[in-house]
């Protein structure tokens, strides 16, 4: 990763000084080092794919993960998603689940690209961009999760009407970086087999969404 970051020019003015720290160039220097020294995930043209596919001002909805796939061929630079021939993992499968009871649609279980969400201005971010295959979390507390919670909290001070959809305590806990006078936010249990029953099965925050997004003159995502 360079220190001349290649991000999508929205977005790099609405980070601009956060680019400018001496934070920022070491977890820069330490994300580059890693790619030179290890396997890592996604591929370094990737890390920053959510933002290029979701310019700034194109953001409706903001959905937070923790940290990329650090399987074979899964990170691809968008939370949950997978890029197109590898199967959708558990959670994703069950976000589909909970998106056909709530919205009586029929999803394809064999595409796991949420690429299309992405243009239509679902900003899929997760809190770490870079993980070493096999060993999840291995980039957290490096620089990633100060970058991120700027990445919030600029939407929520920048924007209005937008929707946060928190899954899970990890994302849970980013809600005080969001305005909830300003946004919508939209929590629940994350959608792992181990916590789906928990409560993210019929949170219905898929409808949820787009009826905010209608109410706000805003046109709807089609999950």
């Amino acid at each position: 990763m360079n220190k001349e970051i290649n991000i999508e020019p929205s977005w790099k003015e609405a980070l601009n000084c956060f680019f400018a720290t001496k934070n920022f160039s070491n977890l820069a220097d330490f994300v580059r080092q890693e790619y030179l020294s290890k396997k890592i995930y996604p591929k370094p043209e990737e890390v920053f794919k959510a933002f290029w596919l979701t310019p700034f001002y194109s953001v409706k909805v903001i959905i937070l993960g923790q940290d990329p796939y650090h399987g074979i061929g899964q990170a691809h630079g968008l939370c949950f998603s997978v890029p197109d021939g590898i199967a959708p993992p558990p959670s994703l499968k069950n976000i589909y689940k909970e998106i056909e009871d709530d919205l009586s649609t029929k999803k394809n279980y064999q595409d796991g690209n949420l690429e299309p969400w992405a243009k239509q201005g679902v900003f899929l971010l997760n809190a770490m961009l870079t993980v070493v295959a096999h060993q999840p979390a291995s980039h957290s507390k490096k620089g990633w999760e100060e970058f991120t919670d700027t990445v919030i909290k600029t939407l929520s001070d920048k924007r209005e009407n937008l929707v946060f959809i928190l899954w899970g305590n990890y994302a849970r806990s980013k809600k005080v970086l969001i305005d909830s006078k300003k946004h919508l936010i939209l929590e629940a249990p994350h959608p792992s087999p181990f916590s789906a029953y928990s409560g993210f099965f019929g949170c219905k925050h898929f409808s949820q969404c787009n009826e905010y997004l209608k109410s706000n003159g805003q046109k709807e995502i089609c999950w």
